[in-house]
């Protein structure tokens, strides 16, 4: 039998990482850009909007998480099949540039959350300044 080494816990993944990546992956999402925002439309079957949050972390990050609840049991009811997931969900997008982080608006309607960050109005191409030539 072999010892295990020290070195083997440290190159293991965290369990908040192992968690995090279970809830992301378990999260599709669908992104699709207009020519005025981006769009993020998640189903959400079954949750209240208080369980979802949807946050902008270290400026330009769109972060959309929460959790779905077991049902209370009710004493004479017993599983005979749970297909249903439960638990903490994440999804995690980086925002491009142009995206406006001060005009996101989040809806959830019939089981489905759509998140719509505006972008911003392209820059305007700076015009040539004209310099008045005095005479010295």
């Amino acid at each position: 039998m072999m010892e295990a080494s020290g070195e083997e816990t440290v190159n293991a993944p965290s369990r908040n990482y192992v968690r995090d990546a279970k809830a992301m992956a378990a999260t599709p999402v669908d992104v699709k850009e207009y020519p005025n925002s981006y769009v993020f439309v998640v189903d959400m079957p079954g949750l209240k909007s208080g369980d979802i949050k949807v946050q902008v972390e270290e400026d330009n990050v769109l972060l959309i998480s929460g959790e779905r609840k077991r049902e209370e049991e009710k004493e004479e009811a017993k599983y005979i099949r749970m297909e249903r997931r439960v638990g903490k969900f994440m999804r995690k997008f980086s925002l491009p540039e142009n995206a406006n982080t001060d005009a996101i608006s989040a809806v959830c309607q019939d089981g489905v959350l759509t998140v719509t960050v505006q972008k911003l109005p392209p820059p305007q191409p700076k015009k040539p300044k004209t310099v008045e030539v005095k005479v010295a």
